[in-house]
Parts: structure tokens; sequence; C-alpha cells
């Protein structure tokens, strides 16, 4: 039998007002959120694409939701294939190195196997035939990154500079505005 959730994802669909409605319903529903989590990535859910798409708007009003599963999502982002779920999965890792940041070690929300986790994925799918908004989004998280991992920036410079003239203007745009940072 289906949950609730389920129900409610069966009927999101791609337009922004439908993907902030069912992030409204999981605000609404808190106790929800960590069968949302598990559908992100249950890879043989029909909904698993809708499930990324309403935990990155959830994430935009609640990202410390994810505490408590931070583990399990960092550890399972390599398991995600379907471009409809990176793009918003990328993005959510790009808020969470954000929020990371921004906070005192003491209140660190990131571990360092997380951390690791964000960088081998990020740099995955910089490197893989991903497209170009999921790029976009790791690019800048590996900026973030790169100010506190030293290999970081060498590293996404010779990628973007070597893959420069393959890309698209939004690719390229992203890539300029990161390449003159880390210069």
């Amino acid at each position: 039998m289906a949950s609730e959730l389920q129900k409610t994802l069966d009927y999101v669909s791609a337009y922004r007002e439908n993907r902030v409605k069912g992030a409204q319903t999981v605000l609404e529903n808190p106790d929800c959120f960590p069968e949302l989590i598990a559908i992100c990535f249950d890879i043989s859910d029909k909904n698993t694409h809708k499930a990324c798409w309403i935990l990155e708007f959830v994430s935009y009003e609640k990202l410390e939701w994810l505490q408590p599963h931070l583990d399990f999502f960092c550890a399972n982002l390599k398991h995600l294939k379907d471009e409809s779920s990176i793009r918003p999965i990328a993005k959510i890792c790009q808020l969470l190195v954000k929020a990371h940041y921004k906070k005192s070690e003491i209140n660190s929300t990131l571990s360092e196997t997380q951390l690791q986790d964000i960088i081998e994925t990020s740099f995955d799918w910089l490197i893989t035939d991903t497209k170009v908004a999921a790029k976009a989004y790791s690019i800048r998280t590996l900026h973030i990154l790169g100010k506190h991992y030293d290999w970081i920036h060498p590293e996404l410079q010779i990628i973007l500079t070597k893959d420069y003239g393959n890309h698209t203007a939004a690719y390229k745009a992203v890539a300029r505005e990161v390449l003159k940072k880390i210069k």
C-alpha cells in the first residue's frame, strides 16, 4: 500500500509550483522526511527523481533536517545515475558545503568522511557525461571545498581548462567565474 508521501510524489511534476507544493507537504509533515530521503536513493523507485526535486526545495527551508541523515545521504551520492535526480542532489551538496564552512569547527555539520564523499562525487559528476546544471553545482561546490583542501583547486583548474572548449555557454560561464577566483 502506498504511503501518503508516495501518493504525493505520484502527482508531482517538473513545474516549479508543483515541486514547491510537494515540498510544502513535507515541511508540514516532518515525520515523512526520513521516507523522502530513502526514496531519493532508492533507484528502483519510479519516484526517485521527484523525491530529489522535493528534497531540494525542503533543503532550502530546513537544511538542518538532513543532519541525522548525512551519513546515508553522502554515502549514497555515488549511486545516483538519473540526471533528474543528480541535479537537485548536486545543489543540495553545494548548500551543505556552504553551510558547513559558515559554522565554526566546533559546530561542523559534515564529517571528514562525508566531505570526502561529496568531493569524490562532485569530481565524478564533473568529469562524466552529466548535464551542465549538475556540473555547474559541482564546480561551485569544489571551489568552496578547495579553500580548505589545497589539492582541489589545482585539479579543478586542470579539468576546467581541459574541458572548456567542449561545453555549453552555461558551463563556460561558470568555469570562467571559478577559474578567475582560483588563479
